[in-house]
């Protein structure tokens, strides 16, 4: 059986890049207006979307059904500069995690498309 991303991850890191994450994000004069909800609740739903997409249990998609992202996201306006935000954030937080530095760059590697794929504006 093949280790995954989530595999190697695990849990508690997973959450820790969650939180840090947004964490960054609330700071973030570029992309922080793009989160209006509670945070608690889009922290848990990131976690559980992150643990699904990185290979392990289906958690999302077992409450939520099918991400369906770009269509989640379709309501905010996302721009490219927006997206390079994100993922500045995104590869801050990962730099926070205790893991091995090319872990973090495979890590970080997973976003940049999805990131793409989300620009709307």
């Amino acid at each position: 059986m093949e280790t995954t991303i989530y595999d190697k991850l695990g849990d508690d890191n997973l959450q820790k890049l969650v939180n840090n994450f947004y964490e960054l994000v609330e700071k973030d004069p570029i992309i922080s207006s793009l989160f209006k909800d509670d945070f608690e609740t889009i922290k848990k739903k990131q976690f559980m979307f992150l643990s699904q997409f990185l290979g392990g249990p289906g958690r999302y998609t077992q409450t939520y059904g099918h991400p369906k992202m770009r269509k989640r996201h379709l309501p905010h306006q996302i721009t490219n500069t927006a997206k390079v935000a994100w993922l500045a954030c995104m590869k801050q937080a990962i730099n926070t995690l205790p893991v091995e530095d090319d872990f973090k760059e495979t890590l970080y590697n997973c976003f940049p498309a999805v990131a793409q794929h989300m620009v709307n504006s």
